[in-house]
């Protein structure tokens, strides 16, 4: 999919058809036609366009010519067959030209959306050095508000898995842990980009861009820091979760084997009685009373024993 917006003179953002200077070119999933046609109209290496469409892609920043290739990770949210949300990122790239500002990705995302609907103050098309750190604040605005929700979810996981002797809190929890190690992974990889962006002369600067960029820097420590706590947090938990999974799963087992233990007299007693040999008081009148009271004893000696065990 291939769109163009371009701001007017009043800051009012408008999607046109032509490609034309000052504009933002955004390319969600295009197709190869769509890559060749930017390609060839503004004069751009076909790899700068492609390269962001690779799930695997690293972050970086990279320069030929008079056109710049930014790479950033940006975090996306899927779900599954239960709906229930799914954390991951996604490359993003911004190619900055002469002439346009160029996004690249392979998913749609809010991010550029907040864009595409004007929803982001002091937002110009032709201002590209600004527009593109204005969208590195917002993929660090995205990462926090993300692991927010990862939090949030984590506690209520938590909750569930005091009561719980099943392994699904379990791989839920494998799940947002795996999510975090994401989200640090690309973090980190957006802080050195954006460090090198900062001491480096790649983009022209003025100083409230420059403020800008080091805002987003903090931005996305913090988000590094949040990303690094609830990891370390969430590894814990689930330790702790799957031994007390464990230890629960070893009480049921032990009452049930104490019950198993004390309901085996009775039976043993009664098959001694029921031999077809000659036993002590057969003639007895109340011989089935006799067996009955041993039993009772033996069972009531048993789990007296296993109580103050503390077995049940």
């Amino acid at each position: 999919m291939l769109k163009i917006y371009l701001t007017d003179e009043h800051g009012i953002l408008q999607e046109i058809t032509e490609i034309t200077k000052g504009c933002w070119i955004n390319l969600v999933s295009p197709t190869e036609q769509e890559i060749s046609h930017v390609a060839n109209k503004l004069q751009i290496p076909l790899d700068f366009l492609k390269d962001p469409l690779d799930e695997e892609e690293r972050s970086r920043i990279e320069k030929d010519d008079n056109n710049i290739l930014i790479i950033v990770n940006i975090p996306v949210v899927s779900k599954d067959e239960n709906e229930i949300p799914i954390y991951d990122t996604t490359p993003l790239g911004m190619i900055i030209t002469n002439q346009c500002f160029i996004t690249v990705c392979l998913k749609d995302n809010p991010i550029l959306e907040a864009f595409a609907r004007n929803k982001v103050k002091q937002f110009f098309t032709y201002k590209k050095t600004r527009f593109s750190f204005q969208i590195l604040y917002l993929i660090a605005t995205f990462f926090l508000k993300y692991l927010k929700h990862i939090s949030k979810k984590t506690d209520e996981i938590e909750k569930e898995l005091h009561q719980s002797m099943k392994n699904k809190e379990l791989f839920s929890l494998l799940n947002l842990e795996k999510s975090l190690v994401y989200f640090t992974t690309s973090l980190k990889s957006n802080n050195i980009v954006m460090q090198k962006m900062l001491k480096s002369n790649y983009l022209k600067m003025y100083e409230d861009d420059e403020e800008l960029l080091e805002d987003v820097i903090i931005e996305n420590q913090q988000a590094i820091e949040m990303a690094e706590t609830h990891t370390t947090i969430l590894s814990g938990m689930m330790d702790a979760f799957a031994s007390v999974i464990s230890n629960n799963l070893n009480i049921v087992m032990k009452f049930l084997t104490s019950i198993t233990i004390i309901l085996t007299l009775p039976t043993m007693v009664a098959s001694f009685y029921g031999m077809n040999v000659p036993i002590p008081f057969q003639h007895y009148p109340h011989a089935f009373f006799v067996a009955i009271i041993i039993s009772i004893l033996l069972s009531s000696i048993t789990a007296f024993i296993f109580w103050k065990k503390r077995f049940f």
